[in-house]
């Protein structure tokens, strides 16, 4: 009987099923399919499925990168005239991690231009662009050209990718989703890496988590992570650093869209959660010396502070959000116009000792039920739900004070919330050990 010929898709998907190391032109090929369609759902799902169990090596990884970076546009910013460097920075994601509404126009504010492309929630993670949606008027898609001029005015935009930015990563990142193969260090690296390579980047700081809250659920895993991010950036030519943070308890005081950017104009007037202060300044820092905007990490450490104890980064987040079609006078009077939930409901201690333990998914969770995240990505979100008030580890807590507020469209949600809650957060004889915010900084 003659043996059937495989179709080029079919062969590829075969090597890399057979566990064989794919050349760059095989990986080539199965971008160009994913973007033009002529390789089918099923193929594409099978790629991606061989590729999550057998991985890539660092030569596939960069390879994957730099094909999906150039299945689209790429902004090239040398004719802007930019007196700065071009910087970003990317998280993978976390509870009530806000860092990039604060950390953005802080970076502006000390020389940087940030062309920040953020994404939406899905999950128990939120997301930058719903937090941002809570602003009245506030455009979180903005054409290139808008990107181009509001990062030249005002020295940063927070938006979403546009269509014609790494276009694979789309259908690539959907599919993974569908066929349960998110959990891949190359595939996460590629998906990331694709997007700011092809924003035109010249340094990016990566904040990636470690914890229960996060993607990455221990050390170990959070530095594969770290390494690949930083080693395939260095291989395509853009300097990056990574900082693994902690994501065993909520990062700040509040998780929720509008409740979260209530919590970053606060900060940016100075009243700043000590944890969030603390992996702010670090990437921070690190995004000024990376770029030779600051000669040593400390220099870049007082500038940072500078700009936030001055109100020039407060003044760069008010014009950003005018310059997107938000209230010109939002950061004046932030309460007028973020939508506020009917319904609060504390979430009283069942007994005296320290808040000794964070189940920090399960918050997120509680949030997502709440109607502030997404199961599905066409599903609404409702702005105005959430915490706040959420109480940080070791604090001593008597029985029936507030471990945290709850924010809700109803009663029963709130009621539902509630009980959640007292579950995640538990309660112990002593305090826990102190750690820090930020745990260990990756660099090539």
């Amino acid at each position: 009987m003659a043996t059937e010929l495989l179709s080029p898709p079919a062969e590829i998907i075969r090597r890399k099923r057979d566990r064989q190391r794919l050349a760059g032109d095989d990986i080539a090929a199965f971008v160009r399919g994913v973007v033009d369609g002529s390789w089918g759902d099923a193929q594409v799902g099978a790629m991606a499925m061989a590729m999550f169990i057998h991985g890539l090596d660092a030569d596939e990884t960069v390879a994957l990168t730099a094909a999906m970076t150039g299945s689209g546009a790429r902004i090239d910013w040398s004719g802007e005239g930019l007196p700065g460097p071009v910087v970003d920075k990317h998280s993978t994601g976390g509870v009530g991690d806000k860092v990039s509404l604060m950390l953005a126009p802080l970076l502006a504010a000390c020389g940087a231009f940030v062309p920040m492309l953020s994404g939406r929630g899905l999950g128990h993670t939120g997301g930058t662009l719903d937090k941002l949606d809570a602003i009245p008027g506030y455009r979180s898609l903005l054409p290139v050209d808008a990107l181009r001029r509001t990062v030249r005015s005002v020295g940063c935009a927070i938006v979403g990718q546009t269509d014609d930015l790494a276009p694979a990563d789309r259908r690539l990142y959907a599919t993974r989703h569908l066929t349960g193969t998110v959990e891949s260090v190359p595939l996460i690296t590629a998906s990331i890496l694709s997007k700011k390579l092809a924003a035109g980047l010249q340094a990016l700081v990566l904040d990636v988590k470690a914890g229960n809250g996060a993607f990455a659920a221990d050390l170990p895993m959070a530095r594969e992570l770290a390494r690949s991010l930083v080693e395939v950036a260095a291989g395509a030519g853009l300097p990056a650093v990574a900082r693994i943070t902690d994501m065993n308890q909520v990062l700040g005081r509040s998780c929720g869209n509008a409740l979260e950017v209530r919590e970053a104009v606060a900060f940016l007037r100075g009243d700043c959660e000590p944890r969030l202060l603390e992996v702010t300044r670090a990437l921070g820092a690190d995004a000024l010396h990376l770029a030779g905007l600051a000669a040593s990490h400390e220099q870049a450490l007082a500038q940072l502070d500078a700009a936030l104890a001055d109100g020039r980064a407060l003044d760069r987040f008010a014009r950003m959000v005018a310059a997107c079609g938000g209230p010109a006078d939002f950061v004046e009077r932030p309460d007028a116009y973020l939508a506020a939930a009917p319904v609060t409901r504390p979430v009283p201690a069942a007994r005296d000792g320290w808040v000794a333990a964070m189940d920090t998914r399960d918050i997120g969770l509680a949030v997502l039920d709440l109607g502030g995240g997404r199961r599905l990505a066409g599903d609404r979100i409702d702005p105005r739900v959430g915490l706040t008030d959420v109480v940080p580890l070791g604090r001593p807590v008597r029985a029936g004070e507030p471990l945290a507020l709850v924010h809700a469209r109803d009663d029963a949600s709130a009621r539902a919330a509630c009980a959640r809650l007292a579950r995640a957060i538990g309660i112990g004889d002593a305090a826990p050990a102190a750690g820090p915010a930020v745990l260990e900084r990756i660099a090539p």
